[in-house]
């Protein structure tokens, strides 16, 4: 028997979930509540939900209630990069179409206006289907948004991984190397987050989505998920990307930054040509490197950024459906 309930509803504790997101084929860290502690208690009205069959748990989602336009929306979790339903690799056609049944009835004792869910990339599957994204269509479901989030594929041989960024990066590579500079997962958060503070406002005259103290409450929460590159000059930190490690088979660099004036040294291109090497060697299958469109609205020198390190394109699809 199918049923459904909200999380807050259900004898469901913290850990249940986190456990069954560990076991499912597409869970990330950002459907674990653990992940979700992070904000402040009152930022989102919490609507997460459950589906269980024969009393055990079939899938989960988290989601929140926001506000859009003057309406009341169920959404995946505005305070995580995915939402959408995570399930075991074992879910079948007929029980995709369940859960997403469950969804609407879900929706409707809470009387919302729409429903929109983020999914996560196919990538993030252990064994690829579509049969959520057909059970939603034909529910009703439409595409809000299919962002194109840039994916390098870490099934190369060592030797030639190289070989896979364009010639530009590549020689880019080769000099920042020549130049030591060196790579090294650090602690060095303080450090790191002044270097992103000044790239952002001096690129895109913007603040990191988070603060320094919610990065490093994030990195005590998940000390092996979360982890801080650094590229070093002299023991001087010139550049450092903090990567996700959001599930068993990608790596998903969160934010990328370098001090402009040691630009000339190269040290992005050879930090990612090193975590690549590294993320592979620990049975990682795909670096994500985020989003290159906002709102399908394409930033060109970022993808050509990406594409040099051989990144290729896959839908973050976002679904909606409106139900007055």
């Amino acid at each position: 028997m199918i049923e459904y309930k909200s999380f807050k509803s259900s004898r469901i504790t913290d850990a249940d979930w986190d456990s069954f997101v560990d076991e499912t084929d597409n869970g990330t860290i950002f459907h674990k509540r653990k992940f979700l502690s992070y904000h402040a208690k009152d930022k989102f009205t919490d609507a997460s939900f459950v589906v269980l069959k024969d009393s055990n748990i079939l899938s989960v989602m988290t989601g929140a209630l926001i506000k859009r336009d003057g309406k009341t929306i169920l959404s995946s979790h505005p305070g995580s990069s995915y939402g959408g339903f995570a399930y075991k690799s074992e879910l079948s056609f007929k029980e995709a179409h369940e859960i997403v049944e469950s969804l609407l009835k879900y929706a409707n004792d809470l009387k919302v206006d729409a429903v929109q869910l983020t999914m996560p990339p196919m990538i993030y599957q252990k064994k690829y289907s579509d049969y959520l994204d057909f059970a939603l269509v034909r529910n009703g479901f439409t595409y809000l948004k299919r962002e194109v989030s840039s994916v390098v594929q870490l099934d190369v041989e060592k030797e030639h991984l190289l070989s896979t960024f364009r010639p530009e990066a590549r020689t880019a590579t080769k000099k920042a190397i020549a130049s030591n500079v060196e790579i090294v997962e650090t602690e060095r958060f303080e450090e790191y987050y002044e270097i992103l503070k000044r790239g952002l406002q001096l690129r895109h005259n913007v603040s990191p989505a988070h603060t320094l103290d919610e990065l490093v409450k994030l990195k005590s929460l998940f000390p092996t998920k979360i982890r801080l590159w650094g590229a070093f000059l002299d023991s001087k930190m010139i550049a450092g990307v903090c990567n996700f490690n959001a599930n068993n088979n990608v790596v998903l660099a969160f934010y990328i930054s370098n001090l402009e004036q040691y630009q000339n040294y190269r040290p992005v291109n050879l930090l990612f040509y090193d975590i690549m090497h590294k993320s592979r060697d620990e049975g990682l299958k795909f670096l994500d490197f985020g989003i290159f469109t906002v709102n399908m609205e394409p930033n060109w020198g970022l993808a050509r950024f990406k594409e040099n390190f051989g990144a290729r394109g896959i839908f973050r699809d976002t679904f909606i459906k409106y139900l007055k």
